[in-house]
């Protein structure tokens, strides 16, 4: 059965505006941590953030304050509401390192 030219002309452009909107710091990156650390905010976890920068590299420490800001004014119209699945990978994620 052949399929309808609507969803042959518009699946390309429905697959390509997926990816394109997935976009965001690639892990293990500084602004990956900056935007995890905005995240769990967003979703009302208590973060140690004088304890995530001192964990950084001291070169690192500005770009993560940066990107930190930057994102936190992006956050305001991030959703609020959480999952716990995801509370939980930035629970992990943000524990501090023991010493």
């Amino acid at each position: 059965m052949p399929r309808p030219r609507f969803v042959t002309a518009c699946l390309p452009a429905c697959l390509l505006a997926g990816c394109t909107s997935v976009a965001g710091p690639a892990p293990g990156t500084v602004e990956f941590r900056a935007a995890q650390v905005s995240r769990a905010y967003d979703c009302g976890l208590r973060v140690d953030r004088a304890g995530v920068i001192a964990g950084l590299p001291q070169a690192e420490r500005r770009r993560f304050v940066l990107a930190n800001a930057a994102y936190a004014v992006k956050s305001y119209n991030a959703p609020k509401r959480c999952e716990s699945g995801e509370r939980e990978t930035l629970q992990l994620a943000l524990r501090p390192a023991r010493r």
